[in-house]
């Protein structure tokens, strides 16, 4: 079989071949119907005991020692096949399927055994091993790569965030021995630290390793930054207030080296060099791939990010589909009409069409805006790190100039206010060519949540937040208002479309984490705040829609959905084998599942198939 075989040179008999002037999908019907009389509807159970006794052959005639094909030895053209018929498509008109064929890069039919066998004479046929399923490729719509990769670096996690650093600091001689190398890394907490209370500057002084050094260390929210006495003195300039952010001081006014929100950019970080950032991005792309993940939405392009994917995909070296998200800075100039779009490059592995505004802080650190005060805090209602009017002022004309928009909103005032500028952008307007995205959509007043299906926005939420703000959510917010916190269910009876995602490195990578969080909103271990039943259980996801929330959505969010998404002839061939039935075993055996191949165009970039 030659590498530039077409499918009808590679089909025995195809269907379109006939006549008849009926649909492909007709054709097939009829050619099922009459060379397997047993797929009628009266033969389902002779349907399913058929299925067990060949899955049950297949595994004891060698096929599990089959020798496994890895990304070099795919052929171009093959069909790949579950012994119980479990390829869930995500695609409405045939949603399960036995088998599936990828010629070259697409996917080209599916159907049954029988009739694969049929139309496809001269290509080899796999199967995946018994249990196993496949689904179409998996995305996560909010993720942050490069900090994902300084993170793996130098992990924040857990209650000793300074003795993490001096053990980092000793582990790398070059550090070690140069006090002026830049460090930095991601992901404390401090409402986890047995103290809950924000750390200082004086903190990492205290360590004689650590001390005197440039450090900075990012929060497991993103939304505040803690730096060292040598970072903080090395800042010019710092006001008494600053509009969308905070800087903590102590009880003399003096600034405690923690900065947040809009504050953040008073420090002066070096930018990562080329090498350093290609080493993160194959951090995260490794990890990624090990998961099943092959397209990430990226939260927060800067112009030198940007222009490192942009040189990733020229060079042909993105070996995941990225879809990026450009930071707009409220503090500076519109750029909608001076930044060119990039869409499709790289072999339809990059596209950066959207901007990302910040309307609001987080949850976790107390930024997020909301109409009344916090309940652990009355002092404070949160704040909007944007002004309503220029808000107002920046959609439409992003609107107008081809950008799909996604703005950031965590508390209710700013859900509220964000969906009002969307609605006032939005009118008389094709929705569907815009697309315009709200990023957490966390705690919705009771009035916005039918808001997103009335006005088509697309609601990109992060499952795993979930269970893991309910533990502090109703302390924060009370009773009543905690109720509107991560309403699923709501808004997807209000018609609107969910598409899912992670936050990593704020939560867990594993797209599974967050198909079993959206499905059950209980913590990994069984646990809620409400008992075993879950987390207000009535704001649970059903599997199809966390599917489809892993799948489709993601690829509508991202104008893609012609291309990905489903497995439907045509579209890419980008598909994930799981070990287990997800959609059928019991919920606290989906974290056991391990991903067995993860496949890119046709190829594996994780395992074999």
């Amino acid at each position: 079989m030659s590498a530039q075989s077409t499918p009808s040179e590679l089909r025995k008999r195809s269907p379109s071949s006939s006549p008849s002037g009926r649909s492909q999908k007709d054709r097939s019907l009829d050619s099922t119907r009459q060379l397997k009389p047993s797929y009628r509807p009266n033969n389902a159970l002779r349907m399913t005991a058929i299925r067990v006794v060949v899955a049950g052959l297949l595994g004891f005639f060698g096929l599990r020692a089959a020798q496994k094909w890895g990304r070099s030895e795919v052929p171009d053209a093959y069909a790949l096949c579950s012994p119980e018929g479990k390829i869930f498509t995500v695609d409405e008109a045939n949603p399960e399927v036995e088998c599936m064929v990828i010629h070259g890069s697409h996917f080209s039919d599916v159907g049954s055994l029988a009739d694969i066998r049929l139309r496809w004479t001269a290509i080899p046929v796999r199967f995946i091993q018994s249990g196993a399923v496949v689904v179409p490729g998996i995305s996560d719509s909010h993720v942050h790569i490069l900090e994902y990769g300084a993170t793996i670096q130098l992990p924040l996690e857990g209650p000793k965030s300074v003795k993490v650093v001096r053990n980092y600091i000793l582990s790398d001689p070059d550090v070690r021995h140069n006090k002026s190398t830049f460090v930095e890394g991601w992901g404390w907490d401090h409402t986890q630290w047995l103290l809950e209370q924000w750390p200082t500057s004086e903190d990492l002084e205290n360590d004689p390793v650590v001390r005197g050094r440039p450090i900075v260390l990012q929060s497991k929210d993103g939304h505040a930054i803690w730096v060292s006495k040598k970072i903080l003195d090395d800042i010019e300039f710092i006001p008494e207030e600053i509009e969308g952010g905070t800087i903590f001081r102590d009880s003399n006014g003096n600034p405690t080296g923690v900065f947040m929100d809009s504050a953040q950019s008073l420090v002066n970080a070096p930018e990562p060099t080329h090498d350093q950032m290609e080493k993160r991005f194959g951090l995260a792309v490794r990890d990624a791939h090990k998961v099943g993940l092959t397209a990430l939405h990226d939260a927060g392009f800067n112009p030198r990010s940007l222009a490192f994917f942009k040189k990733q995909a020229e060079e042909d070296k993105l070996p995941i589909r990225v879809y990026g998200m450009t930071y707009f800075n409220e503090s500076a100039e519109y750029w909608g009409n001076s930044v060119e779009k990039v869409i499709g490059a790289g072999n339809n592995r990059l596209s950066a069409r959207s901007v990302k505004i910040f309307a609001d802080g987080a949850l976790r650190s107390g930024g997020a805006a909301l109409y009344e005060p916090y309940s652990d805090n009355p002092e404070t209602r949160g704040f909007l790190r944007i002004d309503p009017e220029l808000l107002n002022k920046v959609i439409p004309r992003f609107l107008r100039d081809g950008w799909q928009v996604n703005v950031h909103a965590i508390g209710d005032r700013a859900n509220g206010v964000v969906l009002d500028a969307f609605e006032a952008a939005l009118k008389d307007a094709n929705v569907s060519a815009l697309r315009p995205r709200l990023e957490h959509a966390q705690i919705l007043a009771k009035k916005d949540m039918a808001r997103f299906g009335d006005l088509g926005i697309i609601a990109s939420i992060q499952p795993t937040h979930a269970i893991s703000d309910m533990w502090f959510g109703e302390d924060r917010l009370g009773p009543e208002r905690v109720k509107g916190l991560y309403a699923f269910r709501s808004i997807i009876d209000h018609g609107g479309r969910i598409a899912l995602g992670s936050d990593f490195p704020v939560e867990d990578m594993n797209p599974l984490a967050g198909f079993y969080a959206a499905i059950t909103r209980l913590s990994p271990d069984g646990k809620s705040p409400h008992g075993p039943g879950g987390w207000f259980p009535e704001q649970r996801m059903t599997r199809q829609e966390a599917l489809k929330g892993m799948t489709l959505d993601p690829a509508y969010a991202s104008f893609s959905d012609d291309q990905l998404g489903t497995i439907t002839p045509g579209k890419r061939a980008d598909y994930v084998v799981l070990s287990k039935d997800i959609m059928t075993i019991p919920a606290g055996k989906l974290l056991e599942t391990k991903v067995l191949a993860t496949v890119i165009d046709g190829r594996p970039v994780y395992g074999k198939i």
